[in-house]
């Protein structure tokens, strides 16, 4: 975990692509797109179908190594608005049990209007907490402090001929852009659960 300063506050980078926000007790995390294999799958593309609970899993890690009170998701939390509705068991257990356990806040993304179902937790357009705005898209033209999500950002480089990225964050004196936390959005292998 990485601490740095924003907007007067202090933050933790996880290496998963979650921002601890201590003084608040609060996770933020960015662009899960849960269910998104199984968006594809009805197009005919078929991607192995543990993106949510390899997602949902490692949430529940980073949240039980936080010990945090809070969670914000912002934006694009699934995939399309039906996700919810998709989840396998074992995936729907693991975010009941968390939007039960935590103040869980969902920030409305492009992918997210009209949720049919949020499995939990409240809706917003956007927030503020601390002084720092808390939405999906960076907004050039708001001169805030604000974090999102929205644009997946990664570091690429290249290593003795082979490219290697990796998520991570984008920071300006007002901007802070989270990486896309999702298995299937985020890397682009999603990890096998283990039973």
């Amino acid at each position: 975990m990485v601490p740095f300063s924003f907007a007067g506050e202090t933050f933790v980078a996880s290496p998963e692509g979650a921002l601890h926000w201590p003084a608040q007790k609060a996770l933020l995390a960015a662009d899960l797109h849960l269910e998104k294999a199984s968006w594809f799958a009805r197009l005919g593309q078929f991607l192995p179908p543990y993106d949510s609970v390899a997602t949902l899993t490692a949430l529940a890690a980073v949240v039980e190594a936080t010990g945090v009170e809070k969670l914000y998701c912002l934006g694009d939390s699934f995939h399309d608005r039906f996700g919810c509705e998709r989840l396998p068991d074992q995936a729907r257990s693991l975010l009941l049990e968390m939007t039960t356990k935590l103040d869980w806040t969902w920030i409305l993304g492009n992918h997210d209007p009209g949720f049919a179902d949020h499995c939990g937790g409240k809706l917003v357009e956007e927030i503020e907490v601390a002084g720092i705005t808390l939405r999906h898209e960076a907004d050039r033209s708001d001169p805030r402090p604000e974090m999102s999500g929205h644009f997946h950002p990664k570091y690429r480089v290249n290593i003795r001929g082979r490219h290697v990225s990796r998520r991570c964050f984008v920071a300006s004196s007002t901007k802070l852009i989270l990486p896309a936390f999702g298995s299937l959005t985020g890397d682009s292998t999603p990890p096998i659960p283990k039973s």
